[in-house]
């Protein structure tokens, strides 16, 4: 019986032959230096299968405590009245869980701190590096945990929401919270699980000298504990091979974009060139017929030349065959430009022929008709140069693996997918269109 891949498999498979297939240039290697080793440390996770579980939230409202319970121990600093999360902390939970190796639970400074901005962007950095994040929430949504929250889901990062503190409100009240946070929620949220919990709870105690105190009572976190569970088990490969696919696919991106920018002002001054020889070809050249023959060799070399520039290596014939589709699709490169010139070419011919009846005087008019022959050329070769490019990119775009299409199609096809993908605006995004400010 055939071995159907699972999709973490098939995520795997396909990422290491993409991995394998990379060609950096020194240059690339020095200015993608950082992105490269989140790349290699995340498909390395992704091989080890060991996932990151990231806690994220304000300021003080139980991240660590939060960890500490789900631990069974105290191994991260609290802090009532203060965060104390300076800086990135990560422990292994040791709960054994099916396909995985091990599980990091990483704590995360809060987003809301004033003195130090820089805690923020650690704790925005940490959470994109996770597999899994959990935002936690102690009272109804704030502006700074919902602006979190889409940052979160524009990055594609799976998500779910934990209200800590829930023994400090009866049944109906924190029912009611719930709900409102529900309502508050942006819409591509509303799917998300949201769970109740109490990290730290606390219980007021009347002392013998009457003062009240409060004693710490033990940890609600079962129904979290038991989500994160059935959850990492059914779909924590899954998560790790779609956080090494988004990985991979922004390091994809900047790789790209830095090519077709260094491309860019290359292929311009080709076509410029190019359009150049064009013009004076026709422009001095009287013969209509010559006119064409030689604007058909000019673009099909041109062709060639902006395929070698962007890594395509083609001949001739395969060359016009591209210019003859471009011209299919396109008028001005195709009958519209042939019968123009045609046009103009059989009025300044005309206009040669009259020279010596009208004394010269037909030879004034000539030189406007050869300007403007000229001003077409230059026209349809930038153009033929701009629709090259563009062609070679879509096919690029068709004939290599790439993180992103893989992506679509998973989220197209299976609903596990989807769900966690369903904010991120890649997924329904057009790749060829967003880099047509790189093409020339």
């Amino acid at each position: 019986m055939n071995h159907t891949p699972s999709t973490p498999e098939r995520c795997r498979l396909l990422l290491a032959q993409w991995h394998k297939q990379l060609s950096l240039s020194q240059r690339e290697n020095n200015q993608l230096a950082g992105e490269l080793i989140a790349l290699n440390r995340q498909l390395k996770r992704l091989e080890q299968r060991r996932l990151r579980v990231a806690v994220f939230g304000r300021v003080g409202v139980g991240k660590s405590s939060l960890l500490n319970a789900l631990l069974g121990q105290d191994v991260f600093a609290t802090d009532v009245a203060h965060g104390s999360t300076r800086n990135q902390q990560a422990v292994d939970w040791c709960q054994p869980i099916n396909n995985l190796e091990s599980i990091e639970l990483v704590d995360t400074p809060g987003i809301d701190e004033i003195a130090d901005a820089g805690r923020a962007r650690l704790a925005a950095r940490v959470a994109l590096q996770a597999d899994l994040v959990l935002l936690v929430l102690d009272s109804d949504l704030t502006s700074v945990e919902e602006a979190a929250l889409k940052a979160l889901l524009k990055s594609g990062r799976p998500v779910m929401l934990v209200l800590n503190r829930c023994d400090c409100w009866s049944p109906e009240q924190r029912n009611a919270l719930l709900a409102s946070i529900r309502r508050r929620l942006p819409a591509a949220a509303r799917q998300l699980q949201l769970l109740a919990v109490a990290a730290a709870p606390r219980q007021a105690q009347l002392r013998a000298d009457g003062i009240v105190r409060s004693k710490a009572c033990p940890a609600q976190v079962e129904s979290l504990r038991k989500t994160l569970i059935n959850l990492l088990t059914e779909q924590g490969e899954l998560l790790l091979a779609l956080n090494a696919l988004r990985q991979a696919d922004r390091f994809y991106q900047s790789l790209k974009r830095g090519r077709l920018q260094r491309s860019k002002a290359a292929a311009q001054g080709l076509i410029g060139r190019f359009a150049a020889i064009k013009a004076s070809g026709v422009a001095v050249n009287p013969l209509v017929l010559l006119d064409l023959a030689g604007g058909l060799a000019c673009d099909t070399a041109l062709v060639m030349q902006l395929c070698q520039l962007y890594g395509l290596q083609i001949g001739g014939p395969a060359a016009r065959k591209l210019l003859s589709r471009l011209s299919g699709h396109n008028a001005l490169l195709g009958g519209a430009q042939l019968g123009i010139q045609l046009a103009l070419g059989a009025v300044r011919q005309l206009l040669l022929l009259a020279a010596p009846f009208t004394g010269g005087l037909s030879l004034a008019p000539a030189a406007p008709v050869a300007l403007a022959q000229a001003a077409l050329a230059v026209h349809t070769t930038q153009r033929t140069g701009r629709l090259t490019a563009r062609e070679i990119l879509r096919s690029s775009q068709r004939h290599q693996i790439q993180p992103g299409a893989l992506l679509r199609r998973l989220a197209a096809s299976d609903p596990q997918v989807r769900r966690w993908l369903v904010d991120w605006p890649e997924i329904t995004s057009n790749e060829p269109r967003q880099l047509q400010a790189l093409l020339p």
